[in-house]
């Protein structure tokens, strides 16, 4: 078993979460990605060289990752959901021309000034969502 492997299957044991080939897979290759990609494509990626997930099971276990903390939901668009496995705090960039998705920085913004906001507001997070054209379009 490579360093990696067990890493991933020490980190899912460590948040209670059973370990299954389905589950792993799917933490596997959010963690090698960066371009935020949807269940779909996950499914696909997942069962590239061997078939054996359906769009139920990659949807639970996206949802029991992102449960304990793992993984997060991005929603950059209407109607479509991604996720993410860099659960620290950032921004997102999306390019308007070709779809593309980076993550900023958090430090890259000044801070919110939530005293700023109506009364009675109560912010636990934020996230910034930038829109634009990417380098290379």
């Amino acid at each position: 078993m490579s360093q990696q492997t067990e890493e991933i299957v020490k980190l899912l044991k460590s948040k209670h979460l059973r370990v299954t080939p389905q589950r792993f897979a799917v933490y596997s290759n959010l963690l090698t990605r960066e371009d935020h990609p949807t269940a779909e494509q996950i499914l696909h990626d997942v069962n590239k060289d061997v078939p054996r997930s359906s769009q139920a099971t990659i949807y639970s276990s996206l949802q029991a990752l992102r449960d304990v903390g793992l993984v997060r939901e991005v929603l950059l668009e209407e109607g479509v959901c991604r996720y993410d496995a860099n659960v620290g705090r950032h921004h997102h960039f999306r390019c308007k021309v070709c779809g593309s998705i980076e993550d900023i920085p958090w430090e890259q913004f000044q801070c919110l000034d939530t005293a700023q906001l109506r009364p009675g507001l109560t912010v636990d997070n934020y996230e910034v969502t930038v829109h634009g054209v990417c380098d290379r379009c």
